[in-house]
């Protein structure tokens, strides 16, 4: 081993050792540090908690199809005629037949007309008023979600003012056990069964009958998205080509897993757009802090690094040493800002306002991305801050400093 590692390595020995010497000043830098590391990494989980209940509910099977040319299903009206049409086709047209159930007869289309209508809830808990998705399908639209599983009860009958409740929303509010009777809008529903679905966006919705929900609202014949079964990989790009045949209105087609990550991808980036700015604001905050650390840290050891540099030490050795010691302390921070990120908030339940302008639950995810990413900044503060009082190390006046022991 050279010479100047061995000094580099006996230098940070001794700053490392003398930190009991300086305990409460480098404990603030460690907990500046984890705060800014947790902040950002709560943001992140948030994120990427949401994203995963959305796009936990798209898949690359199924399709959807929206009319008025737009991609969300707020705005989105399907003609009955565009219906009929469709229903009618006997070629291929990249939908799956459906051997039962659903709109059409056996051997027809795997095919589901849905609405979305939002319908007030008060919360048992704090007796908040709650926006909550209640969507009308037919029979075949619990079949078309492939993660979707009664875990309670059964499915509402056609023509029957019955709803099947979200896991999510049987969890949170009262009053949806099977068997009760619940009022949305101004008519009374009957809960006959509750679903779950891995955790996804689904979970956040109520369902119920096509007919009944049209009734009930006063939107007879109103349909906003047709869900389809499509036939294979190639199907999509078939349907596609097939709606754009279609006169009047322009139909849309696009993949389930698509049309939830682009409703996730707006709503995270949203998220990430206020965690940012606020985390850096903090970072800058706790480098000034770790920069006022080490500067205390080389004040305080100043007879001995002026020693150990007229016996020999070099200025590396120096800078090398307090630049270790505060990216030491900003890895402890960040640490421990990681550790505390996911003891609070892993798992932890929240809701924002999904697709439709109805309330849409989801668990925050600290994930390993989330935890790299908040630890790198955190790291950040430390190789900024001690940049400078390293330097400052390697040019402190030798005489001075030894004159100041006496």
């Amino acid at each position: 081993m050279s010479s100047a590692l061995k000094q580099i390595f006996l230098m940070i020995r001794v700053n490392l050792g003398s930190l009991p010497r300086r305990l409460w000043i480098s404990l603030s830098m460690v907990l500046s540090v984890a705060l800014v590391v947790a902040v950002l990494a709560g943001f992140l989980a948030m994120a990427r908690g949401f994203e995963a209940a959305l796009q936990g509910a798209g898949s690359t099977g199924i399709a959807v199809i929206l009319g008025g040319g737009t991609n969300q299903e707020t705005g989105s009206d399907v003609p009955a005629e565009a219906i009929r049409s469709l229903t009618a086709t006997t070629g291929e047209i990249g939908v799956a037949r459906d051997a039962a159930g659903g709109l059409a007869p056996a051997g027809g289309l795997a095919l589901s007309r849905e609405i979305v209508v939002p319908v007030d809830v008060i919360r048992a808990s704090d007796g908040a008023e709650q926006t909550l998705s209640l969507r009308g399908m037919d029979l075949a639209g619990s079949a078309l979600r492939d993660r979707a599983t009664l875990s309670q009860g059964r499915l509402f009958s056609p023509g029957a003012r019955e709803i099947v409740v979200g896991g999510r929303i049987a969890d949170e509010f009262s009053g949806f056990a099977v068997g009760d009777k619940v009022r949305l809008g101004a008519v009374d529903w009957t809960v006959v069964g509750h679903f779950t679905s891995g955790g996804s966006a689904f979970e956040s919705e109520i369902w119920a009958d096509l007919e009944a929900v049209q009734s009930a609202f006063d939107r007879q014949g109103q349909v906003q998205s047709l869900r389809v079964r499509l036939d294979g990989a190639g199907g999509l790009p078939v349907l596609q080509e097939h709606l754009a045949a279609f006169p009047g209105a322009p139909l849309t087609a696009l993949s389930e897993a698509d049309l939830y990550a682009a409703q996730s991808e707006r709503t995270a980036s949203l998220i990430r757009l206020f965690g940012w700015p606020l985390a850096l604001l903090m970072a800058v905050g706790a480098t000034a802090g770790a920069l006022n650390t080490m500067m205390s840290s080389v004040s305080d050891r100043a007879i001995e690094i002026a020693t150990l540099r007229l016996l020999g030490f070099g200025r590396l050795p120096a800078f090398t040493a307090t630049w270790v010691e505060a990216v030491a302390l900003s890895i402890t921070g960040a640490a421990l800002g990681i550790l505390a990120s996911w003891l609070a908030f892993n798992g932890w339940q929240a809701s924002t306002m999904g697709a439709n302008n109805t309330k849409m639950a989801f668990q925050l995810d600290v994930t390993a991305d989330v935890a790299l990413t908040a630890g790198l900044l955190g790291l950040a503060i430390g190789i900024i801050g001690g940049a400078l009082p390293a330097l400052a190390a390697t040019r402190l006046p030798l005489t001075s400093a030894l004159r100041a022991r006496g």
